[in-house]
């Protein structure tokens, strides 16, 4: 199935308070097949920027990591999944 594959080789940080629990957002990316790491590094591939982001942005900018808003996040999610974001959080 797509679903377990379609974020493996990518590394995601979070930064900032989301509109659900981290630990789900988080959960949903592992399962996703991605890593999830608390810190921004050259090899980070998305930072996940929520409201109120602390530094880890800013060095996401200096490092030149892409960040994503929740909603591109849960975006990417749905494109590379072909499901609705619904049918994955569970």
């Amino acid at each position: 199935e797509r679903g377990e594959e379609a974020l493996k080789g990518l590394t995601f940080v979070i930064t900032g308070e989301l509109s659900r629990p981290r630990e789900e957002v988080k959960a949903l990316l592992r399962r996703l097949g991605a890593k999830v790491t608390d810190s921004v590094s050259r090899k980070t591939s998305y930072l996940v920027v929520g409201e109120a982001p602390g530094s880890k942005l800013e060095k996401a900018r200096a490092l030149g990591v892409p960040t994503l808003t929740e909603e591109e996040l849960y975006r990417l999610i749905e494109e590379r999944t072909g499901k609705r974001l619904e049918t994955l959080a569970s």
